[in-house]
């Protein structure tokens, strides 16, 4: 007679559980999964999201300056084609609901901190408030889309950072890490409002971190060029600017380019200077906000009635100056007309950036001085002259040559105009840097620290600054399947060992169960206490940030365990957030 055989689901349970472990062990043997790499797989995120985001924006201001034109042309085409009034209306009108947007947004958002991207990555916890940033984005639709002449680049970037930050609070990061996906998010913005991932990256690494040292730069790369791709796939997107061929005649002809850089080196921090005058004389008013922003919008209006090129964030008319179909004396207009036109936008509080609108003035100094040089020398190209201006204004306004090579380069795909935009930008940035100290970016940070110094000392380079509480522990007497579950449940590679005291006693590593897989029966007689290594580096909460460093030398672990003088053990300390800290603390360094 045939016994069914009865498995015991004890048995069954436990070699489920063996087999779960043997992949846990493989797996992290084969990819050697380190904090480093899940950082780039979270900025990869951070980047999709941040594009997905910033191409909703693009269509919700297409949408809004629709409803409010009743045309579905360009900003500029769309003016051209209104009567006056509709001109000076329709600007008012985008301030006034704008305003109205923000005030209503402060009853919502009373009690929520600053949305500044920037503030949270320099002098903040990385931590971005989601209504508020919201509500603000809500409102530079209304500024965007009725024409105010401003970019659209800020909300874009705004919104991805926004989004990273709420990705990293879920997962519960660290500080140090937050602040990093939150420069990813602003990376992935930049990268898709301009189509320029690696000019995303380096404005982020240059402007806001102020290092490009790689535990930083890599995984901006990673998540700008995640959002690009997700861009790219999604729309026809291609380089911003189609350029005719450029060609270097002679060597002499870098001549100009050395005067065109100085003069890009002056007028740049003048640019921004009345930026900032116009600024404080909307402020001074002392009128509300809605009729500020109103104001604002019917400046700008009052302009688009005879020059409606000032509306928008001045992308047509660059695409205009680059394919020479602009003459001379009309962009002379044209130049003066946008510069008081951005700067009554940006003084009325108009939510948007001004980045695109620095480009803006670049090309037409560049554009002007090109076509004086042609006068003289006609073998020179007026609109080689433009494009180099752009790249070299950008410079000396953001005080970041390096980003404004490379999104120069990435916006037009030019190789052959590199040695003269290298030349401008470097002989622009140390004008500006020499006339005036700080960039527009950079001057708004210092003074917000300067407010908030509590923000601007997070750390004080101390391990507890940075350690994480509540590590996951083991007792001496837990048994192998216990040690087994917890291995498969997270993604540590180490578990501490406590005593009844809370005295750390030691740290079982995954690796060092691996010899038991294949001994069921050996396993089961297993405790923590019989494999855990006593001698484990560990670091205290007192120590810098420099001499915790040490412990990881010739380590292969990415945490070290946190204990008091007394052994008791009270967090972990990461690697990738020690790197990180150590990187802000030189930054902050140089900068003192």
């Amino acid at each position: 007679m045939k016994v069914n055989a009865v498995i015991d689901p004890a048995a069954r349970l436990r070699q489920r559980l063996m087999r779960l472990l043997r992949w846990r062990v493989w797996l992290q043997e084969v990819l050697q999964l380190t904090e480093w790499q899940v950082t780039l797989l979270w900025a990869a995120a951070a980047g999709v999201v941040g594009s997905l985001s910033a191409m909703l924006f693009r269509v919700l201001t297409e949408n809004i300056h629709e409803l409010l034109t009743r045309h579905s042309s360009g900003v500029v085409e769309t003016m051209r084609l209104l009567p006056w009034w509709a001109r000076v209306l329709v600007p008012a009108l985008g301030g006034l609901l704008a305003g109205a947007t923000l005030l209503l947004g402060k009853r919502i958002t009373r009690a929520q901190s600053s949305t500044d991207y920037m503030e949270a990555i320099s002098i903040g916890s990385g931590r971005i408030p989601v209504r508020s940033s919201l509500v603000k984005s809500a409102a530079a639709l209304f500024s965007i889309g009725s024409g105010g002449s401003i970019g659209r680049e800020g909300p874009m970037v705004q919104l991805a950072a926004m989004l990273a930050s709420l990705i990293g609070r879920w997962r519960n990061f660290s500080p140090p890490q937050l602040r990093l996906l939150v420069a990813c998010g602003a990376a992935a913005g930049i990268a898709s409002a301009y189509n320029a991932p690696v000019a995303g990256s380096f404005f982020v690494a240059e402007i806001i971190l102020g290092t490009i040292a790689m535990e930083s730069l890599g995984p901006l790369v990673v998540s700008a060029i995640a959002a690009a791709l997700t861009v790219r796939v999604l729309t026809d997107a291609q380089q911003l600017y189609i350029v005719p061929a450029f060609k270097l005649n002679s060597p002499w002809e870098m001549g100009p380019y050395v005067v065109l850089g100085l003069i890009a080196g002056i007028v740049a921090p003048w640019f921004l200077r009345s930026l900032r005058l116009a600024e404080r004389f909307f402020v001074g008013l002392k009128i509300p906000l809605i009729a500020r922003l109103s104001l604002g919008g019917v400046i700008v209006g009052g302009i688009a009635v005879f020059v409606p090129e000032v509306c928008g964030n001045g992308y047509s008319v660059v695409l205009s100056i680059l394919t020479g179909a602009v003459g001379w004396k009309i962009l002379i207009l044209f130049f003066a007309a946008k510069w008081l036109a951005t700067a009554s936008s940006f003084g009325s509080g108009a939510p948007g950036g001004v980045f695109t609108p620095t480009l803006f003035m670049g090309a037409s100094v560049g554009y002007l001085f090109g076509v004086a040089m042609h006068t003289i020398w006609p073998a020179v190209d007026a609109q080689a002259f433009a494009l180099v201006g752009m790249g070299a204004f950008l410079s000396a306004a953001s005080r970041a040559p390096v980003m404004a090579v490379i999104m120069l380069f990435e916006m037009t795909l030019s190789y052959d105009i590199i040695m003269p935009l290298m030349l401008c930008s470097v002989i622009a940035y140390y004008t500006a840097k020499g006339l005036t100290g700080e960039s527009l970016y950079a001057e708004a940070l210092k003074r917000k620290a300067a407010e908030q110094p509590e923000l601007a000392a997070l750390t004080t380079g101390r391990v507890a600054d940075l350690m994480k509480t509540k590590p996951l522990v083991l007792e001496p007497g837990a048994r192998f399947a216990e040690i087994a579950r917890m291995f498969i449940n997270t993604r540590v590679n180490n578990l501490y060992v406590i005593g009844p005291d809370q005295r750390l006693l030691g740290v079982v590593s995954l690796h060092d169960i691996k010899p038991y897989l294949s001994e069921p029966v050996l396993a089961e007689v297993v405790l923590a206490r019989d494999i855990m290594h006593e001698d484990f580096p560990r670091v205290g909460p007192d120590q810098t940030l420099s001499e915790a460093l040490g412990g990881f030398f010739n380590l292969q672990a990415e945490r070290l365990p946190v204990v008091t003088d007394e052994g008791i053990l009270i967090g972990s300390l990461a690697k990738s957030d020690l790197l990180l800290a150590l990187v802000e603390k030189t930054k902050k360094s140089k900068a003192a």
